[in-house]
């Protein structure tokens, strides 16, 4: 054992250590933690761990039952997302959940078609189905502002079916785009370098008129019709901000992901308030990367100016809010090398030394969770430390440069469930080099 730990900070966190074995007692201190809190924002260390996403959802199946959660809003595109959110609820043609999230085609798709995802989503359907008052079905929804053109698509078609008028003039708003042929970054490129005109003023203006015209198109009151309209109006949104994001990327890291967190954090706040008026209440569990979900402000990267979920979320709704982060020490991930290339299952390299995974691993204990605020927890683990992060790209051979940054765990989250050995998480689509097992550490490049 390093000497750096200390006999005593191994002690306390081993005295602290709540065992995992799934057994359905197992999340009682997470629901007691929880308490009356409205936002319960769970992490993952990984886009492709199958642990993470398997114990999320049977932690957010608890809220659900248990607690009187109505939402899961997920890091997914809007669109995408409402198309399982229309199944779950009973309301779509979609024969299975297969189909339902068949929406999810850009890479990566298997964040969300995943056969974990595939289950939970079959589970909220039954749930739902087993309430009597439809007023008291669980949503699924997405927060996140990539779907340019798919949710231009979909306020095109719901105004072609309310107010055709309108639906004209969103078109020529939105024929901006027409040149960039369905390719996002096509466009950021062109607007960030000065080889287009941005098309900003056309989709502020169309979210504008949308506005105005909201009573028209809710005008008789039912819910229904106000679920179609807060669809439409968010997709509005998503068309505005994702403008700004794609024309912002090439500039910086901290400035489009800035204003990727807060389009979240606005579209969670505003399924926060439908759901209040619509429902009555909005409790709501949010899935996303420990990145997103746990506070900036505790981490290297919040000092460099970056703000992300968990920060904006308790800023903006303190007490409500519990944050909840996983990490691992070794395994496999489903990860791609590169951005689109296909998904690989890879080893992960066990923690280095001096970060919170490898203090974690020390305890001993397979799967356990930890109450950071309890048992002098944050006076114990207080000082900064390497954490580990995995995005849809694992780069093992860069691996500290690449997935490491500072963070005070405490601060950063109010409870974290280490799972020491993981395993990748089963896309729904396998490619070959998926099925042919782990991938060499240094693939594809063999040094």
């Amino acid at each position: 054992m390093p000497a750096e730990h200390g006999n005593s900070a191994l002690d306390t966190l081993r005295r602290s250590a709540i065992p995992l074995s799934g057994a359905p007692n197992d999340y009682d201190a997470i629901l007691d933690m929880v308490g009356d809190a409205r936002f319960v924002l769970i992490g993952e260390a990984s886009h492709g761990t199958h642990e993470f996403y398997a114990e999320r959802a049977a932690i957010t199946k608890r809220l659900l039952a248990e607690k009187g959660f109505n939402a899961v809003a997920a890091e997914a595109d809007w669109p995408d997302a409402y198309r399982a959110n229309r199944y779950v609820r009973g309301m779509s043609d979609d024969p299975d959940a297969d189909r339902a999230l068949s929406g999810f085609e850009r890479f990566p798709n298997w964040m969300w078609r995943n056969t974990v995802v595939l289950e939970f989503i079959e589970w909220l359907r039954r749930f739902n189905g087993a309430q009597a008052d439809p007023l008291s079905h669980a949503g699924f929804y997405g927060l996140d502002l990539y779907s340019l053109y798919s949710s231009i698509h979909a306020v095109l078609e719901y105004l072609d079916r309310e107010d055709p008028r309108a639906a004209a003039r969103a078109r020529e708003r939105y024929a901006c785009f027409e040149h960039f042929h369905q390719d996002s970054q096509r466009y950021g490129y062109a607007t960030a370098f000065g080889t287009a005109e941005p098309c900003e003023a056309g989709v502020v203006a169309q979210l504008v008129d949308l506005r105005e015209h909201a009573t028209q198109f809710m005008h008789d009151g039912t819910l229904l019709k106000e679920d179609e309209y807060f669809y439409a109006e968010q997709n509005a949104l998503v068309a505005k901000d994702a403008e700004e994001y794609y024309r912002t990327m090439f500039y910086g890291n901290v400035s489009s992901w800035n204003l990727r967190d807060t389009h979240m954090v606005r579209t969670l706040s505003a399924l926060a308030d439908h759901l209040t008026r619509t429902r009555g209440q909005a409790k709501i569990v949010v899935w996303e990367h420990n990145s997103h979900v746990g506070d900036a402000s505790a981490t290297e990267l919040g000092a460099q100016g970056e703000v992300n979920v968990g920060q904006l979320t308790r800023e903006r709704f303190g007490s409500d809010v519990r944050l909840i982060g996983f990490t691992t020490n070794t395994g496999t991930v489903t990860a791609a090398s590169n951005w689109d290339e296909p998904p690989q299952r890879k080893r992960i390299r066990p923690a280095l030394t001096g970060s919170y995974e490898a203090l974690l691993h020390e305890v001993g204990i397979p799967r356990f969770l930890l109450r950071l605020h309890t048992n002098h927890l944050d006076t114990v683990l207080k000082a900064s430390r390497l954490e580990r992060a995995i995005g849809v790209i694992y780069r093992p051979e860069t691996e500290r440069l690449s997935h490491y940054f500072f963070a005070e765990l405490p601060s950063q989250f109010d409870a974290v469930i280490h799972v020491d050995e993981t395993r990748a998480v089963q896309p729904l689509e396998t490619h070959e080099l998926w099925l042919s097992g782990e991938a060499p550490e240094t693939y594809p490049t063999a040094l």
